[in-house]
Protein backbone atom coordinates (compact mmCIF):
# COMPACT_ATOMS: atom_id res chain seq x y z
CA UNK A 1 0.00 0.00 0.00
CA UNK A 2 0.97 3.56 -0.59
CA UNK A 3 -0.33 6.81 1.23
CA UNK A 4 -0.06 10.41 -0.16
CA UNK A 5 -0.49 13.14 2.56
CA UNK A 6 -1.36 16.37 0.73
CA UNK A 7 -1.30 19.36 3.23
CA UNK A 8 -0.11 23.47 2.34
CA UNK A 9 -3.99 24.33 0.86
CA UNK A 10 -5.64 27.00 2.47
CA UNK A 11 -7.57 30.60 1.03
CA UNK A 12 -5.16 32.71 -0.67
CA UNK A 13 -5.61 36.52 -2.36
CA UNK A 14 -5.40 36.76 -6.04
CA UNK A 15 -1.87 37.14 -6.91
CA UNK A 16 -0.91 35.62 -3.48
CA UNK A 17 1.11 32.58 -3.27
CA UNK A 18 1.12 28.97 -1.74
CA UNK A 19 3.02 26.05 -1.68
CA UNK A 20 1.86 22.42 -1.45
CA UNK A 21 3.81 19.50 -0.59
CA UNK A 22 2.82 16.09 -0.91
CA UNK A 23 4.45 13.05 1.28
CA UNK A 24 4.48 9.51 -0.22
CA UNK A 25 4.91 6.51 2.60
CA UNK A 26 4.35 2.86 1.71
CA UNK A 27 5.69 -0.09 -0.26
CA UNK A 28 7.00 2.55 -2.99
CA UNK A 29 9.66 0.89 -5.18
CA UNK A 30 9.48 2.20 -8.43
CA UNK A 31 8.57 5.74 -8.70
CA UNK A 32 8.23 6.82 -12.66
CA UNK A 33 6.27 10.43 -12.18
CA UNK A 34 5.31 12.43 -9.12
CA UNK A 35 2.39 14.85 -9.89
CA UNK A 36 -0.45 17.45 -9.22
CA UNK A 37 -3.61 17.45 -10.79
CA UNK A 38 -6.58 19.79 -9.72
CA UNK A 39 -10.22 19.99 -9.67
CA UNK A 40 -12.85 22.95 -9.71
CA UNK A 41 -16.72 22.17 -9.26
CA UNK A 42 -17.91 20.98 -12.35
CA UNK A 43 -14.96 20.30 -14.46
CA UNK A 44 -13.10 17.40 -14.83
CA UNK A 45 -9.69 16.51 -13.24
CA UNK A 46 -6.84 17.83 -14.99
CA UNK A 47 -3.13 18.02 -15.02
CA UNK A 48 -1.17 20.72 -13.38
CA UNK A 49 2.55 19.59 -13.30
CA UNK A 50 4.43 16.66 -13.23
CA UNK A 51 8.07 15.29 -12.31
CA UNK A 52 9.97 12.67 -12.99
CA UNK A 53 11.93 10.47 -10.77
CA UNK A 54 15.19 11.66 -13.09
CA UNK A 55 14.27 15.50 -12.81
CA UNK A 56 12.17 16.33 -16.24
CA UNK A 57 8.60 18.27 -15.59
CA UNK A 58 6.19 19.44 -17.16
CA UNK A 59 3.49 21.84 -16.94
CA UNK A 60 -0.54 22.59 -17.91
CA UNK A 61 0.33 25.85 -20.30
CA UNK A 62 -1.95 27.66 -17.57
CA UNK A 63 0.10 27.41 -15.00
CA UNK A 64 3.63 27.91 -16.95
CA UNK A 65 5.68 30.11 -15.41
CA UNK A 66 3.46 30.44 -11.93
CA UNK A 67 3.74 27.12 -10.50
CA UNK A 68 6.64 25.18 -10.06
CA UNK A 69 6.90 21.36 -9.25
CA UNK A 70 9.95 19.85 -7.18
CA UNK A 71 10.82 17.12 -5.65
CA UNK A 72 13.06 15.39 -2.37
CA UNK A 73 13.58 11.75 -3.75
CA UNK A 74 15.40 11.11 -0.06
CA UNK A 75 11.79 12.31 0.93
CA UNK A 76 9.86 10.86 -1.52
CA UNK A 77 8.26 14.32 -1.42
CA UNK A 78 6.72 16.62 -4.07
CA UNK A 79 6.49 20.03 -3.77
CA UNK A 80 4.30 22.08 -5.42
CA UNK A 81 4.71 26.41 -5.50
CA UNK A 82 2.18 28.55 -6.74
CA UNK A 83 2.61 32.18 -7.40
CA UNK A 84 0.75 35.20 -8.53
CA UNK A 85 -2.32 32.50 -7.87
CA UNK A 86 -5.45 33.53 -9.75
CA UNK A 87 -9.20 33.28 -8.75
CA UNK A 88 -9.41 30.32 -11.51
CA UNK A 89 -6.92 28.25 -9.42
CA UNK A 90 -9.12 27.31 -7.37
CA UNK A 91 -9.57 23.78 -7.11
CA UNK A 92 -9.31 21.04 -5.04
CA UNK A 93 -5.68 19.88 -5.88
CA UNK A 94 -4.27 15.89 -5.78
CA UNK A 95 -0.98 14.09 -5.47
CA UNK A 96 -0.39 11.32 -7.70
CA UNK A 97 2.32 8.83 -7.67
CA UNK A 98 2.50 6.85 -11.14
CA UNK A 99 4.77 3.58 -10.71
CA UNK A 100 7.19 1.79 -13.56
CA UNK A 101 4.74 -1.28 -12.24
CA UNK A 102 1.57 0.59 -13.75
CA UNK A 103 -0.03 1.62 -10.66
CA UNK A 104 -1.59 4.83 -10.06
CA UNK A 105 -1.84 6.09 -6.61
CA UNK A 106 -3.74 9.48 -5.15
CA UNK A 107 -4.19 11.56 -2.04
CA UNK A 108 -7.23 12.65 -0.37
CA UNK A 109 -6.90 16.23 -2.16
CA UNK A 110 -6.21 19.75 -0.34
CA UNK A 111 -8.33 22.78 -0.99
CA UNK A 112 -6.94 26.13 -2.64
CA UNK A 113 -9.21 28.94 -2.71
CA UNK A 114 -7.96 32.11 -4.46
CA UNK A 115 -10.70 34.99 -3.84
CA UNK A 116 -10.60 38.51 -2.20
Amino acid sequence: QVQLVESGGGLVQPGGSLRLACAASGSIFSILALGWYRQAPGKQRELVAFITKAGSTNYADSVKGRFTISSDNAKNTVYLQMNSLKPEDTAVYYCNLASLTGSSYWGQGTQVTVSS
